[in-house]
């Protein structure tokens, strides 16, 4: 398993497992592992116009129209950044030959997630590996049929599985977070 594997798929899963039926500001996120609707062992596709890595920085940079694909699952970002540690770093046995462990991974300009199902899309988002949480950040809007919600900021804590979106603050109606759900009509 790559470590460019191992990012895209949790990072992608994360995003997308948000529940847009549930309230605005927290609700439960549901795994996508239990129903089965997305497999993390699928191989990942990445596309861009230009890859720079640093490996001093420890930094592996797509740059330019970047998409991701993995199954069913798409990402679309200006930019993605991906900060690793070498393993000569991150462990004092040299004979440690696994890939170099994914650190954090950051998808800026007009970042769009996502799958049959519902998409998500913000300015700029972040994926935090060691704490296990993701932020989407500006401009965010979660889609999933007619229902959607908008809000600054979308954090996500894997761990525990609780996801909120937060308004920017402000003190007018445009600062706060706005859900729509639209009722399932009869038959």
């Amino acid at each position: 398993m790559t470590p460019t594997r191992t990012l895209f798929s949790i990072f992608m899963t994360a995003l997308l497992i948000a529940p847009l039926s549930l309230g605005a500001t927290s609700a439960s996120a549901q795994s996508t592992k239990s129903n089965g609707s997305f497999n993390t062992d699928q191989p990942i596709e990445i596309l861009a116009d230009s890859l720079e890595v640093q490996q001093e920085q420890q930094i592996a940079t797509f740059v330019g129209n970047v998409q991701v694909i993995q199954g069913e699952m798409r990402l679309k970002a200006a930019r993605l950044m991906v900060y690793y540690s070498d393993n000569k770093t991150a462990n004092t046995s040299s004979s440690d030959t696994s890939a170099p462990k994914i650190r954090q991974i950051d998808a800026v300009g007009n970042v769009f997630l996502s799958n049959p199902r519902e998409t998500a899309k913000g300015d700029k988002g972040t994926y935090d590996v060691i704490n296990k949480k993701i932020n989407l950040q500006g401009n965010v809007v979660l889609t999933q049929g007619q229902n959607v919600l908008r809000g600054e900021k979308m954090v996500l804590d894997l761990v525990s599985g609780r996801s909120q979106i937060v308004g920017s603050g402000a003190g007018n109606s445009s600062g706060r977070v706005r859900g729509l759900f639209v009722p399932q009509k009869k038959n």
